[in-house]
């Protein structure tokens, strides 16, 4: 399974980003897309996950951050709203499912960076 993140990029704080991944490969099924983020010199925290449709946030995040799913293609989203010089970091898309001969899988992008200028 190969996971390509795009979408990142530089932007004026209060500005919009939106990133997208995309899950390619023996895929059964998938139950479950994040993103995380880690700043320069932080470790690599969550921002957002979906899972079965219910979705969860990162606290810094709430109310300025959209995931979103396309199950068809095998893609999730972050709409990324009102955006902050601390949200400065690489963002890196994650997808936990099930191969064909039902063995496990969880599978990391390889990042993208997205800079907020203040």
């Amino acid at each position: 399974v190969q996971l390509q993140a795009s979408g990142g990029g530089l932007v004026q704080a209060g500005g919009s980003l939106t990133l997208s991944c995309a899950a390619s490969g023996n895929i059964f099924s998938i139950n479950r897309m994040a993103w995380y983020r880690q700043a320069p010199g932080k470790q690599r925290e969550l921002v957002a996950h979906i899972t079965g449709g219910v979705t969860n946030y990162a606290d810094s995040v709430k109310g300025r951050f959209t995931i979103s799913r396309d199950n068809a293609k095998n893609m999730v989203y972050l709409q990324m709203n009102s955006l902050k010089p601390e949200d400065t970091a690489v963002y890196y898309c994650n997808t936990q499912g099930l191969y064909y001969s039902r063995t496990s899988f969880s599978v990391w992008g390889q990042g993208t960076l997205v800079t907020v200028s203040s």
